[in-house]
């Protein structure tokens, strides 16, 4: 079946280091349903962006590699029947209520590397 990456686009990452149960409820519950729904099948939620550290040919800087008004704050991996099976379920991220979305890409290979 084939698999879709579906990268979470918001002004910043509700996964801070100190975010409460309380201010992770929507987005976890979010993923929750999904996992039980066995469609997604690998997650990952990203810290704020203060936390990023970008390296270029100059050196490491504390910042994101690129300066935007929303930025990724996770990424998940789906297996649907086709893109369009792919689109109906990213659309129900609740990232795309606020100022942020989603982008959803075919995944062409690779995978965890045991």
């Amino acid at each position: 079946m084939p698999q879709y990456a579906v990268l979470i686009y918001a002004d910043d990452s509700a996964h801070a280091l100190d975010a409460t149960d309380d201010d992770l409820a929507e987005p976890n519950g979010h993923g929750d349903e999904l996992a039980a729904s066995g469609a997604m099948t690998a997650a990952w939620a990203f810290t704020p962006r203060a936390l990023a550290r970008s390296i270029r040919a100059d050196g490491v800087t504390e910042e994101p590699f690129v300066d935007a008004e929303v930025v990724v704050a996770g990424v998940y991996v789906l297996e649907a029947d086709d893109e369009r099976a792919a689109l109906a379920i990213a659309a129900t991220n609740p990232a795309i209520r606020g100022a942020g979305g989603v982008e959803v890409r075919l995944v062409h290979s690779g995978g965890v590397i045991d």
